[in-house]
């Protein structure tokens, strides 16, 4: 009895021996990829709550430096900000933030590239929308309307479509062309819809003023 079982082990260990030979190095190679894996998205995650720390710090600085209306100091912070932790949403929003110290303290242009840089850099799609909207007022106010048409031409979220519709409507009006403002009016004042509906009627105000009925299309010879 006793042989027929060493047998029978004999025989496992022989299976096992065969299975382990025929695909023993797959399977470790396989654990080796899924544990490195493992390993690597801790990591990843590790330096990623790390980065987000000093960012944090770092865009409190900015803060400080706003808040002081400090701009050498701002700029010195917004730079290393940018330099060290760019990828980041607090990078993105600390150069939203010091764009509008900027702007207050008459760096006009210092301001148009902190937001030219959030439109390009941010890596969050409402924050890029946000400078765009922003860098597109600045280069109104400096009656450079090609380029705020421009700014305003690029891919905006969903949410965003109206209030660019808006911004180039004021800009096409600023340019005399009261056709294609109103055309851009009407876009946004559709695109609103009730939710938000204080923005709406600023815009309705807009289409009456070129003699248009928001809810009724334009009258006959209106915003020629």
């Amino acid at each position: 009895m006793a042989k027929h079982l060493d047998l029978e082990e004999q025989e496992q260990l022989d299976q096992l021996r065969h299975f382990w030979n025929t695909w023993g190095n797959l399977i470790t190679w396989v654990l080796i990829v899924v544990l490195g894996a493992y390993a690597a998205w801790n990591g990843w995650n590790y330096w990623q709550r790390r980065q987000g720390a000093l960012a944090s710090a770092m865009y409190a600085e900015v803060q400080r430096s706003a808040s002081a209306g400090d701009v050498p100091r701002l700029e010195r912070s917004l730079a290393d900000m940018k330099d060290r932790y760019g990828s980041t949403t607090y990078a993105a929003q600390g150069a939203l933030l010091a764009a509008k110290t900027l702007d207050e303290k008459g760096k006009g242009a210092e301001a148009r590239a902190a937001l030219a840089w959030v439109a390009e850099k941010a890596p969050d799609d409402g924050l890029r929308a946000v400078a765009r909207l922003r860098l597109a007022s600045l280069q109104t106010g400096d009656k450079a309307y090609d380029e705020a048409l421009k700014t305003l031409s690029a891919s905006f979220p969903a949410d965003f479509v109206p209030l660019a519709a808006d911004r180039r409507g004021d800009v096409l009006l600023l340019q005399g062309k009261r056709s294609e403002a109103a055309a851009e009016f009407g876009k946004a004042y559709q695109g609103l819809g009730t939710a938000r509906g204080d923005y709406r009627q600023l815009v309705a105000i807009k289409l009456n003023a070129l003699g248009i009925d928001p809810d009724a299309g334009a009258k006959p010879g209106a915003a020629s």
